[in-house]
């Protein structure tokens, strides 16, 4: 008796010890998937190319949706394990958007006019049910760290490019920053240099109010870029909505 009684309290403060102190996932079934991504070019952009076909087939993509479907997000603890946690669910629910209606030639073409993709249902996290729309403005947005612009991916060429590897707590920092300077490093797509303008991706435009924090976007951008030279900036630079992948045949 006394025994079981000690083994029931072991087992609640196991219990009480995971709950306090378990974090995010380990991220293997998401790594796996991201083994299908790979540089190439679309439409004269270099970027990180998505085998679609590859994820519709081989299922990977399914095992990585499940376990943020499940995941309890209460368990998440600082800010660095959330914006982690989303930006890697954000990615998973967008690549499971396009692969759920491959083939494809914009993930825009998944919704309409009057019923844009952005607030469709894109799957489940912790068993609730969001839109790509809900990660993104309702709780990436208000967590305050403007360098989600170019981790969290919309599928499509203009996108900042999917990572090779997952986001985590512990590399966070290392990675968004890592994320901004490849972004801007892109002059196909996220900043080049005229003869008399510095001219910026529309990201800057569309989220313009996100880099006040950080001292607005000129600020933000010369932060990263140092060697630019004294220029005006422009959000100019045109966005391609194609989809980030090798196109399929219909």
């Amino acid at each position: 008796m006394i025994l079981t009684k000690r083994l029931m309290i072991f087992t609640a403060l196991l219990v009480l010890s995971f709950n306090t102190f378990a974090t995010e996932p380990d991220w293997n079934a998401y790594a796996e998937v991201l083994k299908s991504v790979s540089p190439g070019t679309k439409n004269n952009v270099k970027l990180a190319l998505v085998d679609y076909q590859a994820l519709k087939e081989n299922g990977k993509l399914e095992m990585a949706y499940q376990q943020i479907s499940n995941f309890p997000v209460k368990s998440l603890g600082n800010k660095e394990e959330k914006l982690a946690f989303y930006i890697n669910a954000y990615n998973i629910l967008a690549l499971k958007t396009v692969v759920d209606h491959w083939p494809l030639d914009s993930i825009k073409d998944v919704g309409s006019l009057f019923s844009p993709v952005w607030g469709m249902p894109a799957g489940s996290i912790d068993g609730k049910t969001v839109s790509l729309d809900d990660v993104e403005n309702k709780i990436l947005r208000p967590l305050g760290e403007p360098r989600i612009h170019f981790a969290i991916v919309c599928a499509s060429v203009s996108c900042p490019d999917l990572r090779n590897t997952p986001y985590t707590a512990s590399e966070l920092n290392a990675q968004l920053d890592e994320q901004v300077q490849k972004f801007l490093g892109n002059a196909d797509k996220g900043l080049k240099i005229g003869d008399k303008s510095i001219q910026i991706s529309k990201i800057f435009d569309w989220f313009g109010k996100d880099f006040k924090p950080a001292g607005g976007v000129e600020a933000f951008i010369r932060r990263y870029r140092a060697d630019l030279p004294p220029l005006p900036l422009k959000e100019s630079i045109n966005y391609d909505w194609d989809v980030n992948g090798i196109t399929a045949k219909k």
